[in-house]
């Protein structure tokens, strides 16, 4: 995954001097060693890579990571990545309470949440979003916890409820869903960020348990 993780950026080019790929390297490893539990899984690479970008230091980026991976966003980087489908299947409870139209029409064409959302998940919108808009959001991820996840995926779906709805068929929704991460209201940083806590409204961390308990149980009892 090494080549893999920001290809197109200078610093990670193994011409560079120094080469950010050793740097992220090292970091992953000694984080391999640091939770065994998790090890090493797709998608930590990128939020390494962006933590080394952002702090240009190879001890800062680890401890941020282990607050990331080990308490913010628990069980997402595991084998078997229990934390983060409950949360896909979480917003899609979510979606129902807030933009239940939305939510039907996933419903009505078998659209899996993990099929249009996964990537703005275990990414952290990295790649997603434009670079500074996703930095104004890890500075809330790390200060208010995953629930902001949630308030910028609603606030995407519900800024774009009108032009999701306008879908026809499965590949629609899927294309609808890449579309509306594009364009000026998420380049405008400063106003998505005012947005994310005023359009879903109402999120508490209560709320947002209680629904990923019974999530959990839901996926456990599917095996």
């Amino acid at each position: 995954d090494m080549n893999r993780t920001f290809p197109d950026n200078v610093k990670f080019r193994k011409t560079a001097d120094p080469c950010l790929q050793h740097t992220l390297y090292n970091v992953l490893v000694a984080y391999g060693h640091h939770n065994k539990a998790v090890g090493y899984c797709q998608g930590m690479n990128f939020i390494a890579g962006y933590l080394i970008l952002i702090t240009k230091d190879e001890e800062e980026s680890f401890w941020l990571l282990d607050a990331l991976i080990g308490r913010i966003l628990p069980d997402y980087y595991s084998p078997a990545m229990l934390g983060l489908k409950t949360d896909q299947e979480v917003l899609g409870e979510l979606v129902k309470m807030k933009v239940p139209a939305v939510a039907e029409l996933m419903e009505r064409h078998g659209v899996m949440w993990t099929l249009v959302v996964s990537r703005w998940f275990i990414c952290l919108f990295i790649d997603i979003l434009p670079v500074e808009t996703v930095l104004r959001i890890w500075d809330c991820l790390f200060y208010e916890g995953s629930k902001i996840i949630f308030r910028v995926a609603l606030t995407l779906i519900k800024q774009n409820q009108a032009f999701i709805l306008e879908a026809t068929n499965f590949p629609d929704i899927c294309d609808k869903f890449k579309q509306i991460t594009k364009g000026t209201f998420v380049t405008e940083c400063h106003s998505f960020m005012q947005k994310i806590f005023t359009d879903p409204g109402s999120l508490s961390m209560a709320t947002i348990n209680k629904l990923r308990e019974t999530c959990r149980e839901k996926l456990l009892s599917q095996g």
